[in-house]
């Protein structure tokens, strides 16, 4: 078994969609629509990893957490990690293509890992890992 994708629910496909092509490199895979006006987009990333995207007209903000302790305090989704070879450069770009620094890049509580978080342009968290 492995894990075949992410799904997640965003205000603006496109805008999303194009952030997680600049910043880490997703490609579109195919888009599709589904009942009730839903827009998808599946990514692709050349590791084989996939992000689905959904846009649904009149979807509301959910629980969301501004950092990853914050993530936990509910249950449900909180973060989504990625590794990268570069921590620092994949941080920095990520900034450039439009996220915010939720934790710079730092010691993970696994030893030997370095670890950071990114806020997506729609607030969702985003791990990066370099093992």
């Amino acid at each position: 078994m492995r894990l075949d994708h992410i799904g997640l629910s965003v205000a603006s496909l496109d805008a999303t969609a194009d952030f997680y092509t600049r910043a880490f490199g997703f490609e579109h895979e195919f888009e599709f629509e589904l009942p009730g006006g839903i827009r998808g987009v599946m990514m692709l990333h050349a590791s084989a990893g996939r992000l689905e995207l959904f846009e649904r007209p009149g979807s509301a903000p959910g629980i969301q957490g501004a950092k990853p302790l914050e993530a936990i305090a509910t249950r449900g989704y909180g973060h989504f990690a990625l590794t990268v070879p570069d921590i620092a450069s994949a941080f920095d770009g990520a900034l450039a293509a439009g996220a915010s620094a939720v934790f710079e890049p730092g010691p993970s509580p696994e030893p030997g890992v370095l670890f950071a978080f990114l806020a997506d342009p729609e607030g969702n968290l985003v791990e990066l890992l370099q093992r």
